[in-house]
This record gives structure tokens, C-alpha cells and sequence, in this order.
């Protein structure tokens, strides 16, 4: 999770002159955030292939069972990654339209943000494209549908304001619009996921998105 550096907790070693190096037990709640990022860097490795609990304990040096006090399912620990996803990019829409009163620059930075998001964390995108959600629960898959929902109702509210502000003509379909900038993102998403993330999703977006907010 490359998103928020004072979430990245880490255990170290306490070495003394008189006592050898011992291994420090995770603080509450450490554990848990370690569990969620190797989960989010298996996802973003070569081939996408299924990530299993027994390869997410390897990696982790533990047991299955040791997953399993943290997380009562594989299913649970992707609405771990979900969350975070949705505390992330809310938080983010938020504070952007907050801070921003002009309603085509709150667009532009919230599509900027959307898609710079994907590209910080890989992983997390085949997620929102439900890629990684394929084989699993089905209710993980019908929350990220709810989540884009929801980032297209804040982006149809933009075109409202852009609309309220005299920057789009009165006639503007708001709603069309949100979906039609919704399906870009949801695009630029699948195109850096399905290339092995070797194609950026912020490439030429500053000629493109200039059309879809005019």
C-alpha cells in the first residue's frame, strides 16, 4: 500500500553490546496491515495468478493458521484491501472538492487522482477491476461495483456544479457524462492491469481528458 507512508509499519530488531538480536512480536494491529500488503504485492506480481493463503503465509514466513487469528477468510482480507481502496479514494474526492471550488478543476484532479492511485499500487487495481476478484466471493466483487458507483455519483456532482458554475452549457446530460468519464478511468484501469502494468494510466491524459470536461 504505497499510498499512505505512516501506515507502512515494520518490526526491528532491538540489538544490545550484552544481548544478541531477538525478533520483536508485531504491535496490535501490525500484523494485519502485513498481512494486507503482501496480500496487495502478490496481486501486482507477473502472471496474476490466484493468490492462495498457503502462498500468502509463505511469503509472510507463518503459518496459515497464524492468517486465519487475523482474518477469519481469504474473503475478509480482500474487504481489508477494499477498504482501504474506499478510505483512500473518498478521502481524497473529499479534500479535493473541498479545497477546490472551481467544478472542471475538481474533475480533472479527481480523475488525475484516480488513475496516479492505480499506478502507486498495482495490486489494488486488479482489484477495482475485479481481475483478482474472479475466483472469489462474489459479495467482494458486487462492493467494488458499489464503490465505482459511487466515484461516478461524485464525478456526476461535479458536472452538476460545472454546470450551476456556467462552464457547461445547461443542456449537459450530468449523468451521461459521469458515466462516460467513469468508463474512461474504468478503461485506463483495465489497459495498465492487462499490459503488466508496463502501460501507465496517466499517459496522454492531458489531451484526452480536455474532451470529456469541454
Amino acid at each position: 500500500m504505497n499510498s499512505d507512508p505512516d501506515r507502512h509499519l515494520a518490526a526491528a530488531a532491538s540489538v544490545t553490546d550484552s544481548k544478541p538480536a531477538t525478533r520483536v512480536r508485531p504491535k496490535p494491529g501490525e500484523r494485519r496491515l502485513q498481512i494486507l500488503q503482501m496480500l496487495a504485492t502478490m496481486l501486482q506480481e507477473p502472471g496474476g495468478e490466484r493468490v492462495t493463503t498457503a502462498a500468502l503465509a509463505a511469503r509472510l514466513a507463518v503459518s496459515e493458521a497464524a492468517l486465519y487469528r487475523h482474518f477469519a477468510s481469504k474473503a475478509q482480507m480482500f474487504e481489508g484491501l477494499i477498504e482501504f481502496i474506499e478510505q483512500s479514494l473518498f478521502g481524497l474526492i473529499n479534500q479535493i472538492v473541498a479545497q477546490e471550488p472551481d467544478a472542471r478543476r475538481q474533475l480533472r484532479s479527481i480523475v488525475q487522482m484516480l488513475l496516479g492511485f492505480a499506478e502507486r499500487n498495482p495490486g489494488m487495481t486488479r482489484v477495482l477491476i475485479g481481475d483478482a476478484l474472479i475466483t472469489e466471493d462474489g459479495r467482494l466483487q458486487a462492493r467494488i461495483n458499489q464503490l465505482v458507483d459511487r466515484v461516478e455519483i461524485s464525478l456526476k456532482q461535479c458536472y452538476r456544479s460545472a454546470i450551476a458554475q456556467g462552464q457547461l452549457d445547461a443542456e449537459t446530460d450530468a449523468g451521461g457524462r459521469a458515466n462516460l468519464m467513469m468508463s474512461f478511468v474504468l478503461g485506463r484501469w483495465m489497459r495498465f492491469a492487462k499490459s503488466g502494468f508496463k502501460r501507465p494510466p496517466v499517459d496522454t491524459l492531458d489531451q484526452q481528458i480536455r474532451l470529456l470536461i469541454s
